[in-house]
């Protein structure tokens, strides 16, 4: 009987700390569309509700009616355009490379393996200044792959990590089967190897894209001229003025935030399976 009750108070509490938590994590969000619906003249006045909501801050941003959003549809696709192409690559790289890896033998194989993840050992900002060096070097200054191989650069040890690791727990057995029906190297790899790291693969693509979406330092580096930096960029750019508008902030970063929205519901059984197949693989 006690163990019945201390069982439920437990449940109760942990219950009661899980909508603190989500309660915690959500206002920012909540108080995002609540500014971004906010009058201008009503954003001073603190407030859990907006009195006079107005959509006239998302018409500014569609229709780009003011001089801070005057290339939002340019900045939005510079970020898109770098992001695809930087989740490509490095969905490449990782199902080339974990292939590699974990199923052909090749001198030095443990050896690169190990030096995977040794990248992250020095910061990515403390690259900034030796990367836009060598861009400057290859004439690669303001131009979107600048920024695409230094998200390819900084993802890919990551993403191949993981997915050699889940490359690693495939049997063996498959590509035998298949070398005893004749598929070389090639063959193995698209119609046997692909098909089986879909799910790991998706996720890395996904956390791919995200890493470049979200970047703001490499591509406020190597990126001049507002119609063509990204939307990060442009969003600080809001702050360098004395009267930043805040509300229309808040609308363009609600915008922001609905492709990797969408991108996530698209994706999400892909997702779910790749880190349930990478925890039994880790484990």
């Amino acid at each position: 009987m006690n163990r019945a009750r201390h069982s439920r108070a437990l449940h109760v509490w942990l219950s009661v700390v899980a909508v603190v938590m989500l309660a915690w994590t959500l206002f920012p969000v909540y108080y995002m569309l609540l500014l971004s619906f906010t009058p201008t003249n009503d954003l001073f006045k603190p407030g859990l509700y907006v009195e006079h909501p107005t959509i006239r801050n998302y018409v500014y941003t569609m229709g780009q009616d003011n001089p801070f959003v005057r290339y939002f549809w340019q900045q939005i696709g510079n970020s898109l355009v770098i992001a695809v192409w930087a989740m490509v690559v490095v969905a490449a790289i990782a199902a080339l490379g974990s292939f590699a890896m974990a199923r052909i033998n090749f001198r030095f194989r443990r050896w690169v393996s190990g030096l995977t993840l040794f990248t992250y050992v020095i910061p990515s900002s403390f690259l900034s200044i030796p990367f836009f060096r060598m861009m400057a070097d290859y004439d690669l200054i303001d131009s979107k792959l600048a920024v695409v191989l230094a998200m390819v650069t900084f993802a890919s040890p990551y993403a191949l990590w993981v997915l050699s690791d889940y490359a690693r727990s495939l049997p063996p057995e498959i590509e035998e089967a298949g070398a005893i029906d004749g598929a070389g190297i090639l063959a193995t790899f698209f119609h046997l190897y692909l098909p089986l790291i879909r799910p790991p693969l998706i996720a890395i693509g996904t956390y791919a894209f995200l890493y470049a979406w979200n970047e703001y330092l490499y591509a406020l580096l190597l990126l001049t001229g507002e119609p063509r930096i990204t939307l990060p960029v442009a969003m600080g750019n809001f702050l360098t003025t004395d009267n930043a508008p805040w509300n229309l902030l808040m609308a363009v970063s609600a915008v922001y935030s609905i492709p990797p929205v969408v991108l996530y519901y698209v994706f999400k059984r892909y997702l779910v399976s790749g880190l349930v197949s990478g925890a039994v693989s880790g484990s």
